[in-house]
């Protein structure tokens, strides 16, 4: 199919790496949208309808049709807008590779990200060198393509975006630990490729400001304190 047209919509919130992944693919493919701002407490009836296994954001609506999972997502919005810039790659080969190495962010080194920021000082040191394995085997994926500036190549695709929507909470860790993750005497190319995703026309104005994601930190923590205890 050359074209998506209709109606598209995206539910969501800005802080979500998730969601952050959709916005940068529908910029990427220069496709205009609806943003719909979920509300969580309580999660909105058009959340809890349009994604009632789940439960959570994103969710994409084509012509009102809810698709969830933001992975699938990228995939869906590959499919439906093909005459835009190639999302996953053509080569079938290449594309289970992209996939595995998504998942693989999704599965493993985005986990330990959170449990890295949520830990006490004693047990940061262990998971920062789980935290920093995963990233040396990404950085050997981005050697092993060769002189491309990204994983797609000269431009980004599937998993710069799986992985790249999570700078923005790489940053605020950095900042919130006082520790480097992202090391340019480790892992030198993904430190020269996070900067220039982050630059990218796709991404820019998407990722949001490490202050802000600081800031709602800090939130979510003085609530959760709020909370009554069993």
């Amino acid at each position: 199919m050359a074209g998506g047209e209709g109606s598209v919509k995206l539910l969501g919130a800005s802080p979500s790496s998730y969601v952050n992944r959709v916005q940068i693919a529908l910029n990427l493919k220069s496709i205009e949208y609806e943003f719909l701002q979920e509300t969580f407490f309580p999660k909105s009836d058009l959340l809890l309808t349009s994604n009632p296994i789940h439960k959570k954001i994103p969710v994409f609506f084509h012509n009102d049709k809810p698709i969830c999972e933001s992975l699938i997502i990228l995939q869906y919005i590959d499919e439906q807008w093909s005459s835009g810039p190639s999302i996953l790659p053509l080569d079938a080969y290449d594309r289970s590779i992209v996939r595995f190495w998504a998942a693989y962010v999704d599965d493993k080194l985005a986990p330990t990200l959170r449990e890295y920021r949520g830990a006490s000082e004693e047990e940061r040191l262990v998971i920062l060198g789980r935290l920093s394995e995963g990233l040396v085997l990404l950085e050997e994926v981005l050697v092993k393509s060769g002189k491309n500036t990204f994983f797609g190549g000269e431009n980004i695709g599937y998993l710069d975006i799986a992985f790249g929507s999570f700078l923005g909470w790489f940053k605020a860790t950095e900042k919130m630990t006082n520790v480097k993750i992202l090391d340019e005497s480790i892992t030198p190319r993904l430190v020269e490729w996070a900067e220039n995703f982050l630059s990218h026309e796709a991404v820019k104005g998407v990722i949001p400001e490490t202050d802000v994601l600081i800031d709602l930190v800090k939130k979510i923590a003085a609530m959760q304190n709020l909370q009554p205890k069993n």
